[in-house]
């Protein structure tokens, strides 16, 4: 894909949001200034400082959610809609929490500005979301295309274009050393030799080319041969045998970069600023809530046995920083120099420990580690250092899974890839859980892992 080509997709991008952001928040502004003057006659000025900051904030958090991305369809767009929306509202309580400016505002005039300010938002996302789409559809049915290849790569890339909502497809086109009667779901259209004079029979607008690593000589003749022609030739590069993480393509002053190996830090820098910014907002307010739990827990440990009431166990953090992980003990002091992990019915556990542990409320201490910037609420599980130091030369990428910081919750845990991994298997798959979170990484994703994580609590894996 060319660099023109790039920017025109990301102008049409940024067009779709500024377009409904600017209609929603004209909406969302006059509906709170009409509920202000109802009930005040006049807007005093701290409303209108609510305004200025509703304004700013939504950016991020609608940017951030992806709020509106024309790929959504209608209930998903409406669900990251309601969570953007949450999400500013989350942090306008935030900072009138830390302000201490809470007394100011009118409980009933906020209450109703949130319930209607979401209400004119839906209304306004409906018939835009509709026009959005119609748009789209009418583009794709002018991008009418072909493939370059019948291997596996072009495979894959048949059956990912072949869903309603991307591009139609034509056939594929044989190289010298594909197979013309392999079973590609896809017609296949000819070899290269006439690839011109099918361009021009079927009426194709793009032509992507899917070819193994050994046959990349073609590439740069069908991109010269094609130049005349009014398609978009795009590339798509075999990597399929390389594990990669976080990948994606940029340029470094015009030159074409593709990232095999990114940390999501440095590709999302604002929108992990947010997951930080969220995560240790929810995790003060989960520490005011839940203190007196934690609390009546600490009572408990100190009562079931000798010893401190929290265990601090060094795992490593982001980028393999030595971290200390905060639990409730639940075991019973012992030499713990060769880490063992827990097992079923290890005498080591306390009764009250094995409770707590069930019930994963001996992690709740970790709602510090998250407020003091050490963990997330959610990522890859931090491991024993000395499971690490087993692990690294066994299971391929295993270091990687801390290229994020650690979390309290993860994809892997409401998989089901929590608990006793007693076997090589298993920890590669709740690996494969974790790298899959790095490279799927989004607030969206995030906040249903949390919301899917207390139904996995009571998991029978626990010990």
């Amino acid at each position: 894909m060319t660099s023109q080509h790039s920017s025109i997709l990301a102008n049409r991008r940024g067009l779709t949001f500024w377009s409904q952001w600017v209609t929603a928040m004209l909406l969302v502004s006059l509906t709170l200034t009409v509920i202000v003057i109802q009930h005040y006659g006049v807007t005093p000025s701290e409303y209108r400082l609510l305004g200025i900051l509703t304004l700013l904030g939504s950016v991020p958090c609608y940017a951030a959610l992806q709020v509106y991305h024309k790929r959504h369809r209608l209930l998903s767009g409406l669900g990251r809609l309601a969570a953007g929306w949450g999400l500013l509202l989350g942090a306008l309580l935030t900072i009138s929490f830390a302000t201490k400016t809470t007394g100011i505002y009118s409980r009933e005039v906020v209450f109703t500005w949130a319930v209607l300010g979401f209400a004119v938002q839906v209304l306004s996302y409906l018939p835009l979301h509709m026009i959005t789409r119609m748009h789209s559809r009418k583009l794709r049915k002018e991008r009418r295309s072909v493939i370059v290849g019948t291997g596996a790569l072009a495979k894959d890339l048949a059956e990912k274009l072949s869903h309603p909502s991307r591009v139609p497809l034509a056939g594929m086109i044989t190289t010298d050393k594909s197979d013309p009667n392999d079973e590609c779901g896809l017609p296949v259209l000819g070899n290269l030799e006439n690839l011109r004079d099918i361009i021009l029979r079927e009426h194709l607008r793009r032509v992507y080319i899917a070819v193994p690593l050994d046959e990349v000589a073609h590439i740069e003749g069908i991109y010269i041969d094609l130049l005349d022609m009014s398609v978009d030739v795009v590339w798509i590069p075999d990597f399929g045998s390389m594990l990669l993480l976080n990948q994606s393509i940029s340029e470094i002053e015009h030159m074409p970069a593709i990232y095999l190996n990114e940390s999501p830090i440095s590709s999302h820098p604002a929108a992990l600023f947010a997951k930080e910014a969220m995560e240790r907002s929810l995790a003060l307010l989960a520490i005011i809530m839940l203190s007196p739990v934690m609390a009546g827990i600490a009572i408990a440990v100190r009562r079931s046995s000798p010893g401190p009431i929290l265990f601090k166990q060094e795992r490593h953090g982001w980028n393999g920083e030595v971290i200390k992980v905060w639990k409730f003990r639940s075991m019973r002091l012992h030499d713990d120099q060769a880490v063992k992990q827990a097992t079923r019915g290890d005498d080591r556990i306390t009764p009250v420990g094995a409770f707590i542990r069930r019930t994963s409320l001996d992690e709740l201490p970790q709602l510090f580690n998250v407020l003091f910037g050490e963990m997330a609420l959610v990522g890859p599980r931090p491991h024993a250092i000395t499971h690490n130091i087993y692990y690294t030369d066994k299971i391929r990428a295993y270091m990687s899974r801390h290229r994020i910081k650690p979390g309290i919750t993860g994809l892997a845990q409401i998989t089901g890839h929590r608990g006793e991994t007693e076997t090589i298997d298993k920890m590669q798959q709740r690996v494969n859980q974790d790298l899959n979170y790095i490279n799927q990484w989004s607030l969206w994703l995030d906040v249903k892992i949390l919301i899917k994580t207390p139904f996995t609590l009571l998991s029978k894996n626990i010990y």
